[in-house]
């Protein structure tokens, strides 16, 4: 028993000389904590590019591990934790109560009106006044994927770029000139080629013109020194926050001036509702791609030319919002009355040089209708509301690929238009590979009213006559509905992008007219001789697409 006490007695005593010994401040302990946790931090923040803003959630996370970092370093050094590295450790708690916090009484459920009115539509727009009566030298014909395939044709063609260079693959759509385009710049294929290309920097950018479909490499007088796949300090992300640290900023866009210069769209956030809820942006960066010069501006005053400041993402979350909270929160759970939902897709519209956010609101009920059209200017965010009930935007894509089911060609999503004082779904028909093959032209308000053509002019006048045809009359005073009956004198088949077309002429009528196959069945057996009935839109052209044709 004795032993056992003098054992105890010598644990005690050595234990007490051993926290005696551990307690003994070390020197240095917490310059040694803040230096590691301040190269740590700085290398951590070059790499992840953070804003240095406490009402960035990703920051105040990163802020508390930066304090649990230092005080596990300072405890370590220093070899027992004492009262600094209490009051460090107290702080990490707050600030996660402060996130959690701020989160909650940024929710909807206490701000549902804040985040319904955080988007305002003119529900008194008149699509009429708005849009007027389009032509089809200005209707945009190709969309992001086609632009891809049509400027990786091009940049194949450019034997001294391919082998060093990519192309970036966002494709931005821009009005250029009064045009729509697609832009996007080249970037680097790898490191070793941003080694031996950076002083030079990025060659070009590629710009495709959505209405002719033509593709062209802009070649520079100076490269481009700032992009996403530069390195380093001209990395344009890290160039951003090298001299704005405290900014929050959403995606970038690529867009070029009047005068076609590459530019950088910075746009910059904040949260108008609690602490971190109602995102909306406030501004805007601008950096010129070639040397980084860069300028910011509040909302109000981007520049005209600017076609992008809101990103299409955050359009659509406000405009969801805007259709569910028009109630209050709990209606949202319940009732839904008056609920509204964007449809599950959406294109972009040229309009007055800018750059319009198009989509359908439809109701909740899952119907295949909408009861209206959204339309928001990227740029101010100014946005109005057509109360145009219709068919909704998928409907029209499968009524449209219907008609050319032969041939398994897909639409894409269309944009909304005047056509002939009718509001009308104009869609793009894509083969496989990406690549327009035809148009279509669909009526809102009778998904069945449906034409298309091998180009735009052939859709449209086919669908002016299907209108006249229905009982719809039209704006349109370029193209009159003609019905005549005539002997074949010529007849001979064609096939264009795998569909059968047939052209032939009239006895005493020197106008070539164009049948696709799904006319009539006949067609293939059609010899001169025969009789038919043709209605076709007079374009008063050499050549006319028929929309109807009949053997007598």
């Amino acid at each position: 028993m004795n032993k056992i006490k003098d054992l105890f007695s010598n644990f005690v005593e050595n234990f007490h000389f051993r926290s005696q010994v551990v307690k003994q401040p070390k020197k240095f302990a917490l310059l040694k904590a803040l230096i590691i946790t301040l190269v740590i931090g700085i290398f951590l923040e070059y790499l992840l590019l953070l804003p240095i803003n406490l009402r960035s959630p990703q920051f105040v996370g990163f802020f508390c591990f930066l304090l649990f970092l230092f005080v596990l370093l300072y405890r370590l050094f220093k070899g027992y934790i004492d009262k600094l590295s209490k009051v460090l450790i107290a702080i990490i708690p707050i600030l996660i109560v402060y996130l959690g916090v701020g989160t909650l009484i940024s929710s909807p459920i206490f701000n549902a009106k804040k985040y319904q009115q955080q988007l305002k539509l003119d529900e008194n727009a008149d699509f009429y006044e708005d849009n007027k009566t389009i032509s089809y030298q200005s209707i945009p014909v190709v969309d992001r994927e086609s632009a891809i395939k049509l400027g990786d044709r091009k940049m194949g063609e450019m034997v001294d770029y391919v082998s060093q260079f990519e192309v970036d693959e966002s494709y931005e759509q821009i009005n250029y000139q009064d045009t729509p385009y697609r832009v996007t710049p080249l970037e680097y294929s790898n490191i070793i080629k941003w080694f031996t290309n950076r002083s030079d920097g990025l060659p070009a950018y590629i710009r495709v013109n959505m209405v002719t479909q033509e593709s062209e490499v802009v070649k520079l007088d100076e490269g481009m020194k700032y992009s996403k796949s530069e390195h380093f300090g001209r990395k344009i992300q890290r160039h951003l926050r090298a001299n704005y640290p405290t900014f929050m900023f959403d995606s970038l866009a690529f867009e070029i001036n009047d005068k076609g210069i590459p530019y950088w769209i910075a746009p910059v956030y904040n949260y108008d509702i609690g602490l971190f809820g109602g995102k909306d942006i406030t501004g805007a960066v601008l950096v010129n791609a070639i040397n980084g010069d860069h300028q910011y501006y509040d909302i109000k005053d981007v520049p005209e030319w600017v076609d992008r400041v809101y990103p299409s993402e955050l359009i659509i979350s406000q405009l969801e919002n805007y259709g569910k909270y028009t109630n209050g929160f709990f209606n949202t759970i319940f009732s839904q009355k008056g609920v509204l939902q964007p449809t599950s897709g959406y294109n972009y519209v040229a309009l007055n040089d800018d750059v319009y956010l198009y989509t359908g609101l439809t109701s909740v009920s899952n119907d295949a209708s909408n009861v209206g059209f959204a339309m928001i200017n990227l740029r101010t965010k100014e946005g109005k509301f057509y109360d145009i009930p219709g068919a909704e935007e998928y409907s029209a894509m499968s009524s449209a690929e219907g008609q050319v089911q032969n041939l398994k060609y897909k639409a894409t999503f269309p944009i909304l238009i005047n056509a002939g004082g009718q509001p009308t779904y104009f869609l793009s028909l894509k083969d496989d590979a990406n690549l327009v093959k035809k148009y279509a032209f669909v009526s809102v308000e009778n998904y069945q009213i449906v034409a298309t053509g091998d180009s735009v002019v052939e859709a449209e006048q086919a669908y002016y006559a299907l209108l006249e045809a229905n009982g719809k009359t039209t704006d349109s005073n370029e193209y009159q509905s003609t019905e005549l009956t005539g002997t074949i004198s010529a007849i001979s088949e064609a096939v264009v992008d795998g569909n059968s077309t047939y052209y032939f002429t009239l006895d005493g009528n020197d106008t070539i007219f164009i049948s696709d196959i799904s006319l009539s069945n006949r067609l293939p057996l059609a010899k001169a001789g025969d009789t038919v009935t043709i209605e076709y839109v007079n374009s008063k052209d050499e050549s006319e697409v028929i929309t109807k044709i009949e053997f007598k």
